[in-house]
């Protein structure tokens, strides 16, 4: 794998690259659709080809490991052959599964014993066996297991917390070094960051992980509930340490202006459920604000639902006949606000990454900041 940094805004910490995998090149900044289930609730796999233009999706091992089990996903021959995305695939090595499942699990150095949340059995992961079923599922790029913190967190408790992540960080890096890639293709590895909202820890973990020198870096435990401001003053924290020729993940970041802010701070790939999980809702994100489309005033609206969009799906559908399909319950609305929603995203970084190239990227993330919050 190759990471180049092509272009630096003068004006920002935002930055143009290109990410090189051998399952395809990935444009940066990039928002990368979560796909859980080793699917991306109601798109289909060309949908996400050719619509949306999404270049990496995510999928997760806590769940892949669960249901359809690693087993199945090796004799199919990897996550690839498994759902016939012929893209980069990153995989969340379970570690905000375990955050998300408190009351299900326990934490010990050796690992985490939880629940499952299916069945109520009882399963290990362990640094090792985190990663060895992230190797199985196949995936291009593949996470460190960490501890993600609640928010808020007691100080003392978020430094405990941390320690562990690094050590187990240095069992994972270990273990992924031991191994060969799977199925005949380049795996990769990312760290995670770790310390709440704590600037020396955000800081110690920082300058922790970019010394195990690995090909990129995460950022996790943010977007846990914390105000967006401590979202920025942590991002810009860590970033100022990372090293600049390597990609920067700030995991599970989010909304629309969360993505040009954080651009603007120096991420390079994102993630988050929002667009899907909020289309599934009936809200719409556009260039000049939000719409929910359960709202009567829509009734009798025979206006595109996006008829400057990137999604042609929004341009050519009304947004009275989008809010029939949600007052009625069809499937359909859904599938249709989460193209949208994906296209709107991924055209977002994208205008991001041209405007980081031609040098207005400054002035018009603030302009697009000022609308991209407004209920519509």
């Amino acid at each position: 794998m190759k990471f180049t940094l092509q272009h630096s805004d003068a004006k920002s910490s935002a930055r143009a690259g290109i990410l090189e995998t051998d399952h395809g090149s990935i444009q940066t900044p990039i928002f990368m659709p979560v796909g859980t289930a080793a699917t991306v609730k109601g798109i289909h796999q060309h949908e996400l080809k050719d619509t949306i233009k999404a270049q990496i999706v995510l999928a997760n091992t806590y769940h892949l490991y669960l249901r359809p089990g690693i087993e199945v996903i090796e004799k199919a021959g990897g996550i690839h052959a498994f759902n016939n995305w012929k893209g980069p695939v990153l995989t969340d090595s379970g570690g905000y599964q375990v955050y998300s499942l408190s009351h299900r699990r326990k934490i010990k150095e050796e690992g985490v014993t939880f629940q499952s949340h299916i069945d109520g059995s009882k399963h290990f992961f362990s640094p090792e066996s985190a990663i060895d079923v992230q190797r199985s599922i196949g995936a291009d790029i593949i996470m460190a297991f960490d501890e993600c913190t609640p928010y808020p967190c007691k100080y003392n408790y978020a430094k405990k917390s941390m320690h562990m992540t690094h050590r187990w960080l240095d069992r994972c890096c270990a273990h992924f070094d031991k191994q060969e890639s799977k199925y005949g293709y380049e795996q990769t590895f990312f760290p995670i960051i770790q310390g709440s909202t704590y600037t020396d820890l955000r800081k110690e973990s920082a300058t922790y992980v970019a010394n195990t020198n690995r090909f990129g870096n995460a950022i996790g435990g943010l977007s846990v509930g914390e105000p967006a401001e401590e979202l920025y003053a942590m991002t810009d924290v860590v970033t100022s340490i990372l090293p600049k020729e390597k990609p920067r993940y700030l995991m599970g970041v989010g909304t629309p202006i969360n993505l040009l802010e954080c651009i603007a701070l120096g991420i390079d790939m994102f993630d988050c459920v929002l667009p899907t999980r909020n289309a599934r809702h009936g809200l719409i994100y556009t260039k000049e604000g939000i719409l929910n489309m359960k709202n009567a005033k829509w009734k009798t609206d025979f206006s595109p639902i996006d008829a400057d969009g990137p999604c042609e799906t929004s341009r050519v559908h009304s947004k009275a006949y989008l809010r029939h399909l949600f007052v009625c319950k069809e499937l359909l609305g859904a599938q249709i606000a989460s193209l949208h929603n994906l296209s709107f995203f991924l055209w977002l970084v994208g205008e991001a990454r041209e405007r980081i190239i031609d040098g207005s990227f400054a002035s018009w993330k603030n302009q697009m900041v000022q609308k991209l919050g407004n209920r519509l």
